[in-house]
């Protein structure tokens, strides 16, 4: 069973910095696209950002655009997001998924995504 473990959310005022982190359990991590979703109270999962197998290629929600990194570290099997200048409207429960397909293909929609983590509180006061 493929396992994701994200850390790094808190608490941080508008204009701060988180990093969040997801360790993946799965051997062959570097063959797979790998995602960041956020969820605020009564709203849908929306998609931040991902990252193909390789790193080769990146995407990002416009909301975030600018401001957040995604990356990923495929010898330690970990995916990150920093983010920068953060906003109060950024205020979710953020998640790290896996797209755990053959033909590594990378998504922007939360079903694209085989594998999930529990997710990282993150909160921005104003």
């Amino acid at each position: 069973q493929v396992q994701l473990v994200e850390s790094g959310g808190g608490l941080v005022q508008a204009g701060g910095s988180l990093r969040l982190s997801c360790a993946v359990s799965e051997r062959t991590f570097s063959t797979y696209a790998m995602g960041w979703f956020r969820q605020a109270p009564g709203k849908e999962r929306d998609f931040v950002a991902a990252i193909t197998w390789n790193g080769g290629d990146t995407y990002y929600a416009d909301s975030v655009k600018g401001r957040f990194t995604i990356s990923r570290d495929n010898a330690k099997n970990t995916v990150y997001l920093q983010m920068n200048s953060l906003k109060p409207e950024d205020t979710a429960v953020y998640y790290c998924a896996l797209a755990y397909h053959s033909d590594r293909r990378v998504g922007t929609h939360y079903s694209d995504y085989n594998y999930w983590g529990q997710g990282t509180q993150v909160t921005v006061s104003s």
